[in-house]
């Protein structure tokens, strides 16, 4: 079984409506996670913290989907 690695990351946002990052350099990197479970209470734990600026947000990326080449990439929609 493919090993399915998460990353956690976020920032923030330019407009809390929109996900294009105030400044690239600034993003938060929390880390990567061997499954989904654990990202997500490394998500919700990073989340919770940063509750009152609306302007930031993290995010769950799914690794495994941009590095096994055998599977049909997933629509993904292009940040503005």
């Amino acid at each position: 079984m493919p090993q399915r690695l998460h990353l956690v990351f976020g920032g923030e946002l330019v407009d809390p409506t929109k996900t294009a990052f105030k400044n690239v350099d600034d993003i938060d990197i929390v880390g990567i996670f061997p499954d989904y479970a654990s990202a997500y209470d490394a998500w919700k734990a990073i989340a919770q913290k940063t509750v009152d600026n609306a302007h930031m947000r993290y995010f769950i990326a799914h690794l495994h989907r941009l590095r096994d080449e055998e599977l049909a990439a997933s629509p993904t929609a292009e940040l503005d």
